[in-house]
């Protein structure tokens, strides 16, 4: 899938995650994945964390044309517009929600879940990483991006949220893509999720300037689902 055109101006480089090496390598996995996610046939298809919007709007682009229903989901408005810019850019058809994370769906209506979270390791002394949608609209313009990559200790105070959530949120036949360092553990991950009735593995990873992303593919186990 070829990467949508976005144009960032010069005050959103400071309130908005800019496309980089992990967004383009989940790109190329959902593009490896992309058969399979057409053969799930799935109704509503989800990221949590847009940003600049290339992911989802790139979904919705290469997607049977009237199956699916595209939601993204940001706590920080600046994020919400600019994913509202790079769709209008590319004739895409995508809600856009300024939310934490996905607490407003009703349970089991996710088929398709893709989240580039806030993973970088930080202090515990990282103030407001639980994000609070205030908290945003509040805080200074240079404190926004902050939440954008800072993830607490091992770098997933945001990412185990997401999981915690995961059997409620995700449908029989959901699976999620999921973007982690090799810091937020992810074998314990997929071994943490196995103990809630789900399977896991690791479908791509790359090294890149120091750091090793992989993407996670989660799923319900055949028996939760029936």
């Amino acid at each position: 899938m070829e990467t949508p055109v976005f144009k960032f101006d010069p005050q959103d480089y400071d309130t908005v995650y800019e496309p980089s090496e992990d967004s383009f390598l989940l790109l190329d996995t959902l593009e490896d994945e992309l058969e399979a996610i057409i053969a799930r046939q799935p109704l509503l298809c989800v990221e949590i964390g847009p940003g600049s919007g290339v992911l989802i709007v790139a979904l919705e682009k290469h997607l049977p044309a009237g199956q699916s229903h595209f939601i993204g989901f940001d706590i920080n408005p600046n994020a919400c517009r600019m994913t509202q810019k790079t769709c209008h850019l590319n004739g895409s058809s995508v809600d856009v929600v300024n939310m934490d994370l996905l607490a407003g769906l009703r349970s089991g209506c996710v088929d398709l879940l893709v989240f580039n979270p806030p993973y970088v390791p930080t202090q515990q002394t990282i103030d407001s990483l639980e994000e609070h949608i205030g908290e945003f609209h509040l805080a200074g313009e240079d404190q926004n991006l902050v939440h954008a990559w800072a993830g607490g200790v091992d770098g997933r105070i945001v990412t185990d949220r997401v999981l915690d959530d995961l059997d409620r949120i995700l449908s029989p036949k959901g699976v999620f893509y999921l973007l982690l360092l090799k810091e937020n553990k992810p074998e314990n991950v997929l071994k943490q999720m196995e103990g809630k009735k789900f399977r896991g593995s690791v479908i791509k990873e790359r090294r890149i300037r120091g750091e090793h992303l992989y993407v996670l593919r989660i799923e319900r186990t055949s028996r939760h689902a029936d």
